[in-house]
């Protein structure tokens, strides 16, 4: 693989872009420092001592953002077993983070929800809130084809990094 710039394309008005060992190069020197810049954004004091866990991150971004919802519901789109979250569940509930309450149409379903307490769902929206402000600003010079294309293309990453199929995830 290539990883030296095309320098054919030095200078020309043509429209830019890059070709495939260029982009490659591109993300390999740009990943590490995403995920620095991620590593030091401080979690807020109401959440420190909770050791929270990547998915901890996105059950509260799904809470935050869709609303309240059942485990189940939950569970597909962290693309994990309801176990798994049933367990998050009852961890943070313990905690105060989120409330959970059976569903008043299936009793046997149990609706999860950020925390109605000021304080914890301040802590959460605020941490939330520079990821959400770096996105909006980055998606927004973006035609909506090309937001979904550079979605698509991250989970397509996000795949293909796991390594061979049936890799278990560390977080």
């Amino acid at each position: 693989m290539s990883t030296q710039p095309d320098e054919s394309r030095a200078g020309q008005d043509a429209a830019p872009g890059l070709d495939t060992d260029e982009a490659i190069r591109a993300m390999l020197l740009l990943m590490p420092r995403v995920a620095a810049r991620l590593k030091r954004t401080l979690v807020p004091e109401r959440l420190r001592s909770l050791n929270l866990a990547p998915r901890h991150l996105s059950m509260l971004s799904y809470l935050l953002f869709d609303g309240p919802m059942p485990v189940s519901r939950l569970a597909a789109r962290l693309e994990v077993a309801p176990t798994t979250v049933s367990l998050m569940v009852s961890d943070l509930s313990r905690q105060g983070v989120v409330d959970r309450r059976s569903d008043p149409a299936d009793g046997r379903r149990t609706i999860v929800s950020i925390s109605h307490d000021p304080e914890t769902r301040a802590a959460i929206e605020g941490w939330l809130a520079n990821g959400a402000s770096a996105w909006r600003a980055a998606f927004e010079p973006l035609s909506p084809a090309e937001r979904a294309v550079f979605v698509r293309t991250i989970e397509a990453y996000e795949k293909g990094a796991a390594g061979p199929a049936g890799a278990a995830d560390a977080d």
